[in-house]
């Protein structure tokens, strides 16, 4: 079958290898296997969660491919070589360039954007400096420098016979440029003081021009000029021969003066004439002017043209654009008050204006509300009323200009920002001071608004919008305006590739489902499926040929109408003459891939084996096969027979109101297994964290991480919440790591680790040696390796390169002294106990409930495969969050347990809503049926789930199902149906539905379940 796909892909680009030969790999749980994988085709691996799927792709196919590129290096990089752990495999062979996407978003830098990410601003920086037009910041004129092309094409176009006066100053004009300021930005050198004037005298006026009115450096040029063959002086109309020193009494040197060059009669026959004239005026002075002689009452008219690049209205000379004055990196380009940064330290408007619901005459802005600085609210209400402000209306829905008014005032009115203007200049008063601190926070940048660019850079515009507005379009916005984008056959010759190169880079953000994200998006705040998406358009933008693209998991995050398009992606690399191989659990990628691998059995040590390699149809009929299993309909997850009906205890949240929500009312029953759907970018996330999350933490009187817990700070995001006194607490279960060090890991994260420390610290030998718990951690000193420091790595700085974490050669990876590794419960070692699985720990373990219990919860939730000492930097986002959900579930397990004679009792105490965030991530479907089993638990210890979701096994195993939409970004934000799932299927209005439907009926009938794509 492999030859079949090879001798298909390959004809358009032969290689040297039609496949990449792997022979014995025993990388972590590998069992030896044998692997081919074809190039120039795109195969999937498969298999339930920790089968060796990452194992095989990462740990070796990707792991030879980076150790083979290393090698090509300088002799510096490759000192380090022998230090570098190789893949465990006894032969590969045919390895194209290796380039691994994974979805972790590790981008921590705040400048980052989804435009740099993807080069696209780089384009649009070069873009925007030789095609867009300078608007000047003081009139608002265009800034162009006049070509001699376009002058002559304006004189002729004046009716033909036109007599005119080709000119220019006899004073060469002085550019001037206004220097820009900021940090890092050169100082322009301070201007020469000018030389005093002479003194005026009757008697020099008529004895001595040089002398009076004519100054040096003017008699100069007057005589250069004359030397040169100019012998004509114009002014007001007046010709002036300057042969001897008194003919230039009849001229006021105290008014402009111009040296004629020619006289004309415009015609077409001049035209080469007229050039000549042009040119000599931008050589002598830099411009020329063009006065015509007046026919009869007509007025004279004066035209004025300059070489300079300056503004054609007010004459004030600026730089010309160029790529750095439009990039927020570079103190050229960037807003000297932020710093390209984008927001500082000022007064915040959320702290001005706690709460937007509230209307002018309802005190919306605080530090008017009362006291001493209330009579400001009255001069507010006069300067609305002068306005047409309505003062009864809630403040975000007053329009941007009648905001603006408020803030920043209008005629005597200050506004807000002149308020505190006027306050800040009292700050040497304590009591100023204090009142000016309850209002202060990270704000947007006044200068700047936000967009981090200087003024200069945000006047160059093309078609009407400077590079700041068309970075805040979403994509599919920015798409349309670069379709639309005409350029004039000249800036299609300078800059047509740059467009093309944008076109494509946003065609292919829209291809991987991200058209709801913005191009100036904080790329830190991305989740790590749309930072794997954008790598993706990415490299797909780069045109690379003849590489190996090992991806993560990358439908992770999209919903099932969009994973269409990350195929056609996959696809498109593919077809370009690249090797695609891709781990994943989604079935309409796994029906997509030319070449099907399937690993297992179970997870851990119990996997590892290569159950079947072929297309999608041979392994679905391969009775080995898991996989080919549930792609078979031999297996399925089935829907609930009956599901728990919405009883009265209910959370109400009404008026949400942040970013794309725009007062969203939103009623989540409780005690059920509820999700929320929706396509990427509908809001699921920002009402769900950002607003739910948070007002329940400040109701109960939690303090949640990075958010605000006073009773205003939070009132601009909602209007209302009711209903929480049926909650005890509430729980988020995010993708966030669970440690940020090495030495976190999932059996100190569920509490087993003191357990087992005890457990040790009980043994014979660790008594005689006086070792106690304490000793056999390796967060405290005593029993950890000094050298590492409990870590089991150290970390080489490689300058250029980035630095590569290498085993410790003092405990070679083990984290203790010899003498804590001498102690022995069974045979084994903390250290061996560490590198067990949990699958082998609750063996290991039996007899030891305390241990077992703890455990036990890890493999409930589908991680039994994870090792114990696993470093908690090594755990995707899907497996830190299960983590966290089995240390729930493990408390929950305990207050059972503890309820001996009051059931209820223990119900009450343990009612809590736990809120997940795609939990599936990185699940198998057989997994998945695991992590519902863990749900039902839950629910049936007194809990309430809210899920966000995209997978339709566990969307169609819900209680009740609300879906947001309709589409992302803007054309989201709205709740399109509530209900059970049946009734989503069964509402048009649903793209979830849309899928949703035929689920459910294959289920229903044990069919396998239709491709969506």
């Amino acid at each position: 079958m492999i030859e079949e796909i090879t001798e298909q892909k390959t004809s358009a680009h032969p290689a040297a290898n039609d496949r990449i030969t792997i022979r014995g790999a025993r990388t972590h749980n590998l069992k030896g296997i044998d692997v081919d994988i074809p190039h120039n085709a795109l195969t999937v691996v498969s298999g339930v969660s920790g089968s060796g799927k990452s194992s095989l792709a990462f740990d070796t196919v990707y792991a030879e491919g980076q150790r083979r590129y290393v090698e090509s290096l300088s002799a510096y990089a490759r000192q380090f070589l022998e230090r570098i752990e190789k893949p465990d495999v006894d032969h590969m062979d045919g390895l194209a360039p290796a380039i691994a996407i994974k979805q972790k978003n590790t981008t921590r830098n705040p400048r980052s954007t989804v435009a740099t990410a993807t080069e696209i601003y780089d384009y649009l920086r070069l873009l925007y400096a030789r095609c867009g037009a300078v608007t000047c910041l003081h009139c608002g004129g265009i800034v162009k420098r006049d070509t001699v092309d376009e002058i002559v094409t304006a004189l002729l176009a004046l009716p033909e016979g036109t007599r005119t006066y080709a000119l220019f100053p006899i004073v060469r004009a002085e550019i001037k440029l206004e220097p820009l300021q900021g940090p890092g930005v050169p100082e322009a050198e301070p201007a020469k003081p000018a030389k005093k004037p002479a003194k005026k005298t009757a008697k020099t006026v008529t004895t001595n021009i040089a002398a009076a009115t004519l100054t040096d450096t003017l008699k100069d040029r007057l005589l250069e000029l004359r030397r040169r063959g100019y012998n004509r002086l114009f002014q007001h109309g007046q010709i002036v021969e300057f042969s001897t020193p008194e003919s230039l009494l009849e001229l006021n040197f105290d008014e402009p003066i111009f040296v004629l060059i020619d006289r004309l009669a415009l015609s077409t026959e001049i035209r080469s004439r007229l050039v000549d004239a042009i040119e000599t005026g931008y050589r002598e002075s830099g411009e020329i002017q063009f006065h015509t002689v007046p026919r009869g009452d007509e007025p004279a008219i004066k035209q004025r043209y300059s070489s300079a690049f300056e503004c054609t209205t007010c004459h004030r000379a600026y730089r010309e654009p160029e790529p750095r004055l439009f990039s927020f990196n570079n103190p050229f380009g960037a807003c000297p008050r932020c710093q390209g940064f984008g927001n500082t330290i000022d007064f915040d408007p959320n702290l001005i204006i706690p709460d937007r619901s509230k209307s002018l005459m309802n005190n919306a802005i605080s530090p008017w509300a009362g006291g001493k600085y209330r009579p400001h609210h009255a001069e507010m209400l006069r300067a609305a009323k002068a306005h047409n402000i309505p003062v009864n209306t809630p403040w975000y829905d007053l329009t941007a200009e009648q905001q603006r008014v408020i803030e920043e005032g209008s005629g005597s009115f200050p506004g807000i920002r002149g308020f505190f203007a006027e306050l800040d200049r009292k700050k040497y008063k304590l009591h100023v001071r204090v009142f000016l601190s309850k209002y202060r926070g990270y704000a947007t940048c006044p200068d700047c608004r936000g967009t981090r660019l200087r003024p200069e850079a945000r006047a160059v515009l093309i078609h009407n919008k400077n590079i700041c507005e068309v970075s805040a379009l979403t994509i599919t916005a920015a798409s349309e305006f670069f379709d639309a984008l005409d350029l004039s056959p000249a800036q299609m010759e300078i800059a047509g590739k740059v467009l093309e190169e944008v076109r494509q880079r946003t065609h292919f953000l829209h291809q991987v489902g991200l058209d709801y994200l913005t191009l100036d998006r904080l790329a830190a705040t991305l989740s790590g499926g749309e930072a794997q998406r954008i790598q993706l358009a990415t490299s797909l933008g780069s045109r690379l040929v003849g590489a190996l693209y090992v991806l993560d998991e990358p439908s992770i995050g999209l919903h099932t109408r969009d994973t269409a398009k990350l195929i056609h992606i996959m696809e498109e690399l593919r077809d370009l003459g690249n090797t695609i191989l891709v781990v994943e659990h989604d079935p309409d990628v796994i029906r997509a891939a030319d070449y099907l691998l399937d690993l297992g059995p179970g997870a851990g040590e119990l996997g590892g084996h290569l159950l079947a390699a072929g297309t999608v149809d041979e392994v679905s009929r391969n009775p080995n096969s898991i996989t080919g299993k549930y792609l078979s309909g031999r297996a399925t997850i089935p829907v609930p027979k009956i599901r728990r009906e919405p009883g009265r205890e209910k959370l109400k949240l009404t008026g949400a109101r942040i970013h794309n929500l725009r007062g969203v009312d939103l009623e989540i029953p409780l005690g059920l297994l509820c999700c929320v759907t929706g396509v990427s970018g509908s809001g699921k996330s920002t009402i769900v964290h950002q607003v739910l999350y948070r007002a329940l933490m400040q109701s109960l009187g939690q303090a949640s991480e990075g958010a605000e817990t006073s009773n205003s700070s939070l009132a601009h995001l909602y209007r209302e919440l009711s209903g929480t006194h049926h909650l005890n607490d509430v729980v988020l279960v995010d993708q966030s790591p669970i440690g940020r060090t090495p030495r976190s890991n999932p059996v100190t994260y569920i509490k087993a680790f003191d357990d087992i420390r005890a457990l040790f610290a009980a043994q014979p030998d660790a008594k005689r040696k006086s070792f106690a718990a304490g000793a056999f951690s390796f967060n405290v000193p005593g029993g950890r390796c000094d050298v590492c420091e409990g870590d089991g790595t150290v970390t080489v700085e490689m300058q250029f390169l980035a630095d590569i974490e290498l085993p410790c050669e003092e405990c070679n990876g083990t984290r203790y002294k010899n003498a804590i590794l001498d102690i022995k419960y069974k045979g084994k070692n903390i250290y061996d106990v560490l590198n067990m699985t949990v699958k082998e720990a609750l063996v290991y373990f039996a007899g030891h409930p305390r241990i077992v219990d703890k455990l036990y919860v890890l493999d409930e939730v589908g991680l039994g495969y994870v090792r114990l000492g696993q470093s908690a930097t090594t755990l995707s986002g899907g497996e830190a969050q299960r983590v966290k959900l089995a240390s729930h579930l493990a408390t929950a397990r305990s207050i059972t347990n503890r309820a001996t004679t009051n059931e209820v009792a223990a119900k009450a105490r343990s009612r809590t809503l736990y809120i997940l965030d795609e939990p599936t991530t990185g699940l198998h479907f057989d997994d998945v049926a695991k992590l519902l089993a863990a749900f039902r638990k839950l629910i049936d210890g007194g809990g309430s789930l809210l899920v966000i979701e995209h997978n339709l096994d566990v969307i169609k195993s819900a209680d009740w199902v609300i879906d947001m939409g309709p589409e992302g970004g803007s054309g989201g934000g709205q709740v399109v149906a509530v209900g059970t799932p049946e009734e989503i299927a069964a509402n048009p209005a649903s793209h979830t539905g849309h899928w949703l439907g035929p689920v459910l009926n294959a289920t229903a009938h044990h069919e396998p379940i239709p491709a969506s794509v």
